[in-house]
């Protein structure tokens, strides 16, 4: 019976030694080419629905557990440079709606509104202190209502404080926590190795459902919004990148977009992205203690994308109203988007729901923005899979900055060895970073 196994075993033991990328690649081929041949065989689609079904059932146990393990065996005095990670986050969100903004002046757009988009159910905060208010809820939410929905902050909350209550309990105790630990995160490492077949269903579902067309009659908008991204990705992380490690950016911001920003475009989702960003920061080495935290924390308030997608929205639709937005204006229009990206759900379209808010800014009433709002979701399929790439990314490249930054100050207190596996583009990140 063993022998009849064997060519099955084989076939996914070459199977898994091909790069994820590579099969992701494969992934996406076959994805495009079933969405424009067969776009009527919906089954496919369970293949893209299963697969982030099961990285956001597992990332708030990942996150509670790992959070609580590594905190309850903190030793004293032990760095996480999560400060600075939290300023390189907020700095992220600022430089990304000023991008915006100078965008928007350098290429004005104006808006054909849909009369057919649905957004009477829709019901987006009404200003940044219901915004703010929303957050400190969420951080003393019932810790179980914080589990079966996702709630990061809520999530992160009860973990901390769980985790230092438990700094005292003994060791067979932090054992179990430890084990548990190592088992979600091994049921992730098997999560993600489905990638390849998780993409060709989103895929399939993008281009069979969407189609093309689609995207036609708002390319401009398009352009301007996806341009500022790559600029914020390309142009600004590696500058921010640059300023804390004094080595070439590159490979880092490379590596971040590889290996966090493909699969968080097709998720469309940051909390979903959340096992896959762990799994980057422990390839490139960085400390457990540090990305516990900052990579779930991300997830909700490092929102790069958001801002420029609320910034650039707002501007279009004063264009279109005829609202002459003075420089002043727009700064303030840049630290409200900054603020408010801290804000929207790490989920599909979270962002979309915070227009109306920075449209008040202009006296845009509500109904308009609202039609503004609809114009975000039928450019959502671009619009909001660039973003999370955007954010997602950049979620492991703060925090290796940070780390990174520190080990250049105190070499001492870091191991120079880098983390066994590595493939040779990750070893060259790390090579660079603390030499």
């Amino acid at each position: 019976m063993k022998k009849n196994f064997n060519p099955v075993i084989n076939v996914i033991k070459k199977w898994n030694s091909i790069s994820l990328i590579k099969r992701i690649i494969c992934g996406l081929i076959v994805g495009t080419i079933l969405g424009l041949a067969v776009p009527q065989a919906s089954a496919i689609s369970i293949l893209g629905n299963l697969f982030v079904g099961a990285l956001r059932g597992v990332a708030p146990l990942l996150v509670f557990f790992l959070v609580m393990s590594a905190l309850s065996q903190m030793r004293k005095g032990q760095k996480t440079n999560m400060t600075f990670i939290v300023m390189l986050y907020m700095l992220g969100n600022l430089l990304a709606a000023l991008s915006a903004v100078l965008a928007s002046y350098i290429f004005p757009i104006t808006l054909t509104f849909s009369k057919n988009t649905n957004t009477a159910d829709i019901a987006p905060p009404s200003g940044v202190t219901e915004v703010l208010t929303n957050l400190l809820m969420n951080v003393v939410d019932n810790p179980v209502n914080a589990l079966v929905n996702a709630n990061y902050i809520g999530i992160l909350a009860w973990a901390v404080i769980l985790g230092l209550a438990l700094k005292k309990a003994g060791d067979g105790t932090k054992r179990a926590l430890e084990n548990i630990s190592d088992a979600i995160a091994t049921a992730v490492k098997w999560i993600v190795n489905c990638a390849p077949f998780g993409i060709l269903g989103l895929i399939f579902t993008t281009i069979s459902e969407q189609g093309l067309n689609v995207l036609l009659d708002y390319g401009m908008l398009i352009l301007v919004l996806v341009g500022t991204m790559l600029f914020v990705a390309l142009i600004m992380n590696p500058l921010v990148t640059f300023i804390c490690t004094r080595k070439n950016p590159f490979p880092l911001v490379f590596t971040c977009l590889k290996d966090s920003g493909i699969t968080a475009f097709f998720t469309r989702s940051s909390a979903a992205n959340i096992p896959v960003n762990m799994e980057l920061c422990k390839k490139l080495g960085l400390s457990e203690d540090t990305y516990a935290i900052s990579i779930p924390l991300g997830a909700t308030v490092n929102m790069a994308g958001a801002a420029v997608t609320i910034s650039t929205m707002a501007l279009a639709a004063a264009n279109t109203l005829g609202i002459q937005v003075d420089f002043l204006t727009a700064i303030i229009l840049c630290v409200l988007s900054a603020l408010s990206a801290a804000g929207a759900s790490g989920v599909a379209g979270g962002s979309l729901l915070l227009i109306p808010l920075a449209c008040s800014l202009f006296g845009i009433p509500n109904d308009i923005a609202m039609q503004v709002v609809g114009v975000g979701f039928i450019v959502g399929v671009i619009q909001d899979s660039c973003e999370t790439a955007l954010n997602s990314s950049t979620d492991v490249l703060y925090t290796a900055c940070a780390e990174f930054r520190d080990r250049r100050k105190h070499p001492e207190l870091y191991t120079t060895n880098a983390p066994s596996g590595e493939n040779q583009g990750q070893s060259e990140v790390y090579a660079n970073s603390v030499k």
